[in-house]
């Protein structure tokens, strides 16, 4: 596709992603204890993220022709052949279930190549983070870029802790411990999407995390790279969408920041 294609789909999806979140939003309050079910250890859901998925994939299903999906509550399986929407309804269900307002929509198309069109909508601060590839990235119609910090010293950084896959903790908590007097300090959001969305923008210099899903990054990838920063696995490699480990910096510590994950915190993938 080309950049004025890409443009064009890019507008449909900011729109898809501000319905979608406000939807979120009205059912914030609604949502009861047996409206919760548990898929995994520590990973919830409600009747919203499905509703939510659902209408993402109606609003998406006749906009690039032949495009499949890759969704995160299941409603649809079917996978295209050259491009696939990968949607998160809602990332950052548990927050959004204790009401922490820090969840996003997330949606993102995929070529074989490279990630085409990005969107975070992060609900809580009715943020709109968007970004198509060659145009640049968004932050509610203004244009952002990643942080100009020089040294790890200087930044504030994200990380999430580990939910399920708890063999790597002590690895994991030795590189935090190498980090708090050696930072400006880390936080832990809750949502990849957003962190991811943070970065792209500067409030966030770096942001690492393991036991990820595409659908918790592929939108939030493309943010960091259109605003000026850089995304790896734990590698140093391309392997970020489905290897489940992701690094997201500005470009200025993102050598300094990978040879301190790799030194503590060494891939697994």
């Amino acid at each position: 596709m080309n950049k004025e294609e890409l443009a064009t789909i890019l507008i449909a999806v900011e729109a898809i992603a501000l319905r979608t979140g406000r939807f979120i939003l009205e059912q914030r309050q609604a949502v009861s204890a047996d409206m919760i079910e548990t898929k995994s250890l520590n990973s919830l859901v409600s009747y919203v993220d499905k509703e939510a998925e659902k209408m993402i994939i109606h609003a998406l299903k006749d906009l690039v022709p032949g495009a499949g999906f890759i969704a995160e509550e299941g409603t649809v399986t079917k996978r295209g052949a050259q491009y696939n929407w990968i949607i998160d309804p809602l990332d950052g269900t548990t927050n959004f279930l204790y009401d922490v307002p820090v969840f996003a929509v997330s949606i993102a198309l995929a070529s074989a190549d490279a990630i085409e069109v990005g969107v975070v909508y992060e609900c809580g601060r009715d943020e709109l983070f968007s970004a198509y590839r060659g145009g640049g990235a968004y932050l509610n119609g203004k244009m952002i870029s990643v942080a100009k910090q020089n040294t790890v010293k200087e930044s504030l950084l994200a990380t999430g802790f580990p939910y399920y896959d708890f063999e790597r903790m002590q690895s994991f908590n030795t590189l935090l411990a190498k980090l708090y007097p050696n930072s400006r300090g880390l936080r832990r959001m809750g949502s990849a999407a957003t962190d991811l969305a943070y970065v792209a923008c500067g409030r966030f210099n770096a942001y690492f995390e393991y036991g990820l899903s595409p659908w918790d990054v592929a939108a939030g990838i493309l943010l960091v790279q259109e605003a000026g920063g850089k995304v790896s696995d734990f590698k140093g490699g391309d392997n970020y969408l489905f290897s489940a480990e992701i690094i997201a910096s500005s470009s200025k510590i993102y050598d300094e920041f990978l040879a301190l994950l790799q030194e503590h915190l060494p891939s697994k993938a």
